[in-house]
């Protein structure tokens, strides 16, 4: 009977709590983090590619500045810090048809870098640093590009810290469950933080 119980306590039970929550022996339960809010806004160091259909010479590559603008030939500074690709575009075209300088104009904004959607790499991985940010990104995704876990390092200690409705929350992220395939992975979003913490002996 003893040997019984044991075997049941060492047990893993996954409960449907939270999504995929997951209660392990000691009791700890596993609730990912809330799902990721995409900031598709531009930022300082920005880069967007300018189409303005017919005017090649209106067209090209900017990179937003420090004062959140862009320097537009014929018009001069744009504003287009916090805004998203189809507001460049409109902001764009209104300063063309304001100035006079042509009067139904075709213009389309891609952005190709966004340097200001980043997150940090800080603990026990290789080569720490901040990286940025691509759509579906993920948590074992940036740690690789951080160099990969030093040998002392805590794999299901990783924590990501996020900022949730204006609060600042903490998440035990269990990589090592992910990588062998019994969890899914976390998807980060431009300003998390994770912190991988050595092993305790």
């Amino acid at each position: 009977m003893l040997s019984r119980v044991v075997q049941l306590l060492t047990l893993v039970v996954c409960l449907p709590l939270a999504g995929s929550a997951c209660v392990s022996s000691a009791g700890t339960a596993y609730t990912p983090p809330p799902p990721v809010q995409h900031d598709s806004t531009l930022g300082q160091g920005d880069v967007f590619k300018v189409t303005v259909y017919g005017q090649k010479d209106l067209s090209g590559e900017y990179r937003v500045s420090a004062d959140g603008t862009i320097d537009f030939p014929l018009v001069g500074p744009i504003a287009v810090l916090g805004k998203d690709q189809s507001q460049v575009a409109g902001a764009i075209k209104n300063a063309l048809q304001q100035g006079e300088f042509l009067k139904n104009p075709h213009v389309s904004v891609l952005v190709t870098e966004m340097e200001s959607k980043r997150v940090t790499v800080v603990g026990s991985v290789d080569a720490p640093g901040s990286f940025n940010v691509t759509q579906g990104m993920t948590v074992v995704q940036v740690i690789s590009l951080a160099g990969g876990f030093t040998q002392l390092a805590n794999r299901n200690g990783t924590i990501v810290t996020r900022r949730v409705k204006g609060k600042v929350q903490r998440f035990k992220v269990p990589v090592e469950r992910i990588t062998e395939g019994r969890t899914d992975d976390v998807e980060v979003q431009a300003g998390d933080t994770i912190y991988v913490p050595e092993r305790l002996f």
